[in-house]
């Protein structure tokens, strides 16, 4: 089944000259002598992975581990946009990283923002894994520091070639 050109497209087209927008958001590109076909990457917003993969969110994460705040006071923190804490605010909320309850007035249009820390137990399950490997890599510091060159690595040793 061909693409369906959604974009307008053509030779001419004002957003990719040659190529085309698909129906599903993907880009279809071509010459005389090859097709390329670039589908968006799909990130679950819901996965506390993602959510933490960002240093301005672990940092929001570690503000509210002191208590539960204001998003004005959370923005306040930070020198980016506001715009741009919600975004990230939205983000740790989806994934279930922080709770949203709203206060003040009738209208209640102050946003409070907690912790809820319990999504992280899979990222702690995943970090602890690897974990071995710390004893070893901070005993080899402490060698290369004190001048030594007997180090030690938690892998198998080479095979020597025959």
């Amino acid at each position: 089944m061909p693409e369906k050109n959604i974009a307008g497209g053509g030779r001419n087209s004002p957003i990719l000259s040659g190529g085309a927008l698909t129906r599903l958001g993907g880009w279809i590109l071509r010459n005389h002598l090859v097709t390329y076909s670039c589908m968006p990457r799909v990130i679950p917003r819901t996965d506390p992975f993602h959510a933490v993969a960002d240093p301005t969110r672990r940092a929001i994460l570690d503000r509210l581990r002191r208590g539960a705040a204001p998003a004005s006071e959370i923005a306040a923190s930070f020198r980016i946009s506001r715009p741009a804490v919600s975004r990230h605010l939205r983000v740790l909320r989806d994934a279930r990283l922080v709770r949203e309850q709203r206060r003040g007035g009738v209208d209640g249009r102050q946003r409070v923002y907690e912790l809820t820390p319990a999504p992280l137990t899979d990222v702690a399950k995943w970090i602890a894994g690897y974990q071995k490997f710390w004893p070893s890599n901070l005993a080899n510091l402490k060698r290369h520091i004190e001048g030594s060159t007997d180090w030690t690595f938690d892998r198998p040793p080479e095979k020597p070639q025959s």
